[in-house]
């Protein structure tokens, strides 16, 4: 824990900008109420000269002191943008004390937010350049020359796999919400429960499903909307039964308008341990080939330690009856920074990802999210520092581009290891496009089922509401109408009249 005595009064939502990039750097960060001392020392002054913006900053620890000052010419408009700019600027040189007092460098420089892609397609879309908006990310935002190539490369791939990704946002992806799982792993947060039989839960949650699923469905086809995606996550799809599969999907189909235009569905069986050749057959009925198998480490003692009651070998077994069966764009994902795992355990898992060469394969860093039992219980758990999280990203990057993937997406996490990030790799052409819509949020992804997120996204002025479902199955069966009502009301809002073709 560092605690830093913040001079000046800052409103809460300041405070919390400090927050986040001071916690970049140390593992927990206070900022001390007023008079207190703290470990480190922190001084802002503002002021303008002429059309000019200036922020310095002066942070004192233990004697020593490290100074920072960046401008920037006044972007004009209301209070709130100007608000905006301000923040920037502070940002700026706390990141540059804080890098000089630390010696770390922090090559996503001020971003915070989840969605770094997002930022580069947005200045791609006013009319920049490709080498103004590197200029743009490296001057206005910190970001390292090598992420904002990362972004580059990726923008570049998501408009060859999705050309029309900025003309979508008339038509919208689903996602639906299977809240079941053999059981809970040890960093996870989804709504995820145990999938037990005796009490019927199961049965009455897909009964609201069901219900859901053709009440949204009936509305899509009178406004004439297309569905873009359609994505089953979870949990664990794939947990509920092949007829209770066979019983969804047939809804489905029947409930979405233009099924046939549809671009992707995608099925997550993350946990091998509920594959079976009689659920492969049902989504071979349905026509869906894109399903994800995930190891997450290719270590036995590693999957046993997170909670994961399966084996290596089963993934693998897995892997290659879904693929004999006819599955033919399987993902798959690893994590770095697992606890008890280091480059040679990463390096092991790539090596058995080579033997089975999925479509898409997205590596993920390990993120303390707060709800977790991993975060509860930190001390039992023991995992890599900054300098290995890094080497086994870097590792990641190699072994991808040797063997012909390409990065179509990425993701940021707070508190994720090392201050690194979750990048999607594919085979080209194998991209999923569910994935694109959901990161780059440039259409409604409407959410269905258990802790269900909905982004209701204005197709004119670009404005997202979001709404959640609730994350547990019984209070899910309890109000899932009151749900269906006020997403329908949101849907009209942003679609108050039919799509035309």
């Amino acid at each position: 824990m560092q605690t830093i005595a913040l001079h000046g009064d800052f409103k809460e939502d300041w405070v919390r900008m400090f927050i986040h990039l001071a916690n970049l750097f140390f593992e927990e960060t206070k900022i001390s109420k007023k008079e207190e001392t703290g470990d480190l020392d922190l001084r802002f002054q503002e002021r303008q000269e002429g059309d000019q913006f200036v922020v310095t900053a002066e942070l004192t620890v233990q004697e020593k002191t490290y100074h920072a000052e960046f401008r920037e010419i006044s972007e004009g408009g209301n209070e709130k943008e100007q608000n905006r700019q301000w923040k920037r600027l502070y940002s700026h040189v706390l990141l540059e004390v804080l890098e000089s007092y630390t010696g770390m460098n922090q090559e996503w420089g001020i971003l915070t937010g989840i969605r770094p892609t997002k930022l580069y397609h947005k200045y791609r879309q006013e009319g920049h350049s490709a080498e103004s908006v590197k200029k743009l990310l490296m001057d206005k935002h910190r970001v390292s020359a090598r992420k904002v190539d990362l972004l580059e490369t990726i923008a570049d791939v998501q408009l060859t796999a999705v050309p029309d990704l900025y003309r979508v946002q008339e038509e919208v992806s689903i996602y639906i919400g299977i809240p079941f799982c053999p059981t809970k792993c040890a960093y996870c947060t989804f709504p995820a429960y145990a999938i037990h039989r005796k009490s019927g839960r199961v049965e009455t949650f897909l009964d609201g499903l069901h219900e859901e699923i053709r009440q949204l469905g009936e509305w899509l086809t009178e406004r004439n909307v297309k569905v873009t995606t359609i994505y089953f996550g979870g949990g664990t799809p794939t947990s509920i039964e092949a007829e209770e599969m066979d019983a969804l999907y047939q809804v489905m189909v029947e409930s979405f308008p233009f099924m046939k235009d549809v671009r992707e569905v995608t099925v997550e069986a993350g946990r091998p341990d509920t594959i079976t050749p009689a659920k492969i057959d049902v989504l071979k009925k349905f026509g869906i080939d894109r399903i994800s198998v995930n190891p997450q480490s290719y270590t036995d003692e590693t999957l046993k330690a997170i909670g994961r009651h399966h084996t290596v070998q089963e993934t693998i077994d897995k892997f290659k009856l879904s693929r004999s069966m006819g599955m033919n764009n399987i993902n798959m994902d690893l994590i770095i920074g697992l606890p008890n795992e280091g480059v040679e355990e990463f390096s092991h898992s790539l090596q058995e990802t080579e033997k089975l060469q999925p479509e898409s394969l997205t590596i993920h860093t390990l993120s303390f999210k707060r709800a977790s039992e991993m975060t509860r219980n930190k001390k039992k758990y023991e995992v890599a520092d900054r300098p290995t999280a890094e080497q086994m990203m870097k590792l990641g990057e190699e072994w991808t581009k040797a063997n012909g993937y390409v990065p179509y997406y990425l993701y940021r996490q707070k508190n994720i290891l090392g201050n690194l990030e979750n990048v999607g790799y594919s085979k080209p052409g194998e991209e999923s496009i569910y994935n694109i819509m959901i990161m780059e949020e440039v259409q409604t992804i409407i959410g269905i089922g258990c802790g269900a997120s909905s982004k209701f996204r204005d197709p004119k002025t670009g404005r997202i509401t979001q709404f959640h479902n609730p994350k547990d199955p019984a209070a899910y069966i309890l109000s899932y109408q009151e749900s269906i009502e006020r997403k329908l009301e949101l849907l009209d809002e942003i679609f108050p009249q039919p799509v035309s073709k």
